[in-house]
């Protein structure tokens, strides 16, 4: 299985990078994983609501761009479903047997995603109703595709 990470924005805090790498070299066993960063777009301090969504249009035409071979896409958003970590698992374990075999997962800058990004989505899911950090999210989804790799597999890792 091929799973490609679209971000936008760079991950600064050092443990966050050594988490991501650790999850990384974790999920080497299980699939493909591949991460791809988009600058964020820059915007003036204080910008208002048409700068904040020209940002976000202009985000999301990048991430559909590279997004555009993946069989199936699912944006994280806070608007999205939030499912458990063993419904995830399942919807995995059919993509390992019954495709797509390309999937790609998209997360959004700061201000968030655009309206297309949303409506190109075959899913939008929500890792929480509680607000994160990008960069941090981006940890967070690592650790539950591993989480969901151990639960199909039977490991002891999910308990």
């Amino acid at each position: 299985m091929q799973i490609d990470l679209y971000v936008i924005g760079k991950v600064k805090e050092p443990y966050l990078r050594d988490g991501i790498a650790e999850y990384l070299k974790r999920l080497s066993g299980f699939c493909t994983l591949k991460i791809v960063e988009f600058s964020e777009e820059r915007i003036k301090e204080s910008p208002s609501a048409h700068e904040i969504a020209r940002a976000c249009q202009q985000e999301g035409k990048n991430l559909l761009k590279a997004a555009g071979q993946a069989e199936y896409l699912i944006a994280l958003d806070p608007r999205g479903v939030q499912i458990s970590s063993e419904r995830f698992a399942d919807q995995f374990r059919r993509w390992e047997i019954e495709g797509p075999h390309r999937i790609a997962i998209i997360i959004g800058g700061p201000h968030g995603l655009s309206d297309e990004v949303r409506d190109r989505s075959d899913q939008l899911l929500s890792l929480s109703s509680m607000i994160f950090p990008h960069q941090l999210v981006r940890l967070i989804l690592l650790e539950q595709v591993y989480r969901v790799f151990t639960i199909i597999r039977g490991l002891p890792y999910h308990r």
